[in-house]
């Protein structure tokens, strides 16, 4: 299925008037973005291509293909050539190959650019076409750090593993909705398992570029508020976290008080946030505790980065270690940040969890040029150790 996505330029063109004669139009070309599903098999699909007035004389232009994420061979092939309008059309296509397969790989696109053209006007001389991926989502490589079940001293109170083959709701809510969420954050929120769902033994949590409801992107927010709460003990996250400019994932904890007396008087413990950019950002994570110092957010945050690579590439463990005295922020068992929680009430009383993707917002900014879609968050486990 062929799914056009925006206009990319239209405009009516203009009579000119030279000599006291009208002469004819020059029309305008119209280039679609559209999205394709892939399809498991090559198909040559047809890139239509349209005017503004029909052609008063024959139109020639040129285009070509070009690889953004899809790659040239593997995923379409080069096409280029040019291409004549004779007079009197309004429309033409352009025979475009594209590469289908069975296996799972993230949505991928090209542009398809124009140029030098006869008779005919290109006011934005480029398209986009994305390849939707209709074989499932990639398969999961479960590579990285991983903690025991056991810890000498402590009893494993809870543990939700993403076993099952759907989200257990008596342990887990959707929020769903796009306001922002106090982050200017462009994001709607969607329940179900449309952006959060159970594959392979893991929670995935995917952010998509797709319009719902007025917001440019949708994705997942999924929390234990009222359902599972914990005070003090070690938490243990593994997960493996998207990356990108514009992207914000999130691990963390928000008081059971919150619905009553709100933030940041409810208290939050991040457990990692990352805030998706090039280099350094994809590969530093941050650990940090917000709480209300006589009607005043205050908040003390740390950082640990990796020393090459991003995030994304494996999976990683984000733990607290907390009692009434401090909080202790740990990746991989590597202790990185504390607070000192001794005269912080917030802090002393039961907590829940949220899990979520947000994008752009005041932290991480607009989604830039070498972000891609869709980010995927995959959740293997969380523990609760007391």
């Amino acid at each position: 299925m062929i799914k056009v996505t925006r206009n990319i330029a239209f405009s009516i063109a203009v009579s000119l008037v030279a000599f006291g004669c009208e002469t004819p139009a020059v029309p305008q070309l119209t280039a679609y973005s559209i999205e394709i599903d892939e399809g498991n098999t090559t198909e040559v699909i047809n890139y239509e291509v349209f005017l503004s007035a029909a052609a008063a004389k024959t139109i020639t232009l040129d285009y070509s293909t070009n690889g953004v994420t899809a790659e040239t061979g593997d995923d379409f092939e080069l096409a280029q050539g040019t291409l004549e309008i004779p007079k009197g059309a309004t429309t033409a296509s352009i025979p475009i190959t594209i590469k289908g397969d069975e296996t799972p790989e993230d949505t991928e696109s090209f542009w398809i650019s124009f140029s030098n053209p006869v008779n005919v006007t290109i006011p934005e001389p480029f398209a986009s076409i994305t390849l939707l991926n209709d074989d499932g989502a990639p398969p999961i490589e479960d590579i990285g750090y991983t903690t025991p079940n056991s810890y000498p001293g402590k009893t494993l109170v809870w543990e939700e593993d993403f076993s099952g083959t759907d989200l257990n709701l008596a342990d887990w809510n959707y929020e769903t909705g796009a306001s922002g969420w106090g982050n200017n954050e462009s994001q709607y929120y969607r329940g179900g398992d449309r952006n959060a769902e159970l594959d392979q033994g893991y929670l995935r949590i995917t952010a998509k570029e797709e319009t719902h409801l007025g917001a440019p992107y949708t994705s997942a927010r999924i929390t234990t508020q009222g359902k599972q709460s914990f005070k003090y003990g070690r938490i243990d996250i593994r997960a493996k976290v998207p990356y990108g400019p514009g992207i914000w994932p999130a691990l963390w904890m928000l008081g059971d008080n919150f619905s009553t007396d709100g933030w940041p008087s409810c208290g939050e413990i991040d457990l990692m946030e990352l805030i998706g950019g090039d280099g350094y950002n994809d590969r530093t994570v941050y650990g940090t505790g917000h709480w209300s110092n006589n009607g005043s957010h205050a908040e003390h945050s740390g950082n640990n980065s990796l020393n090459s690579g991003k995030y994304n590439d494996e999976f990683h463990v984000f733990s607290i270690v907390w009692d009434s005295g401090s909080i202790k922020w740990y990746r991989d068992d590597i202790q990185y940040h504390t607070l000192n929680i001794s005269n912080l009430g917030a802090f002393k009383k039961k907590f829940f969890f949220i899990l979520n993707i947000a994008v752009e917002g005041n932290w991480p900014g607009p989604v830039g040029p070498s972000t891609t879609f869709p980010q995927y968050m995959l959740v293997d486990y969380i523990r609760v150790f007391q």
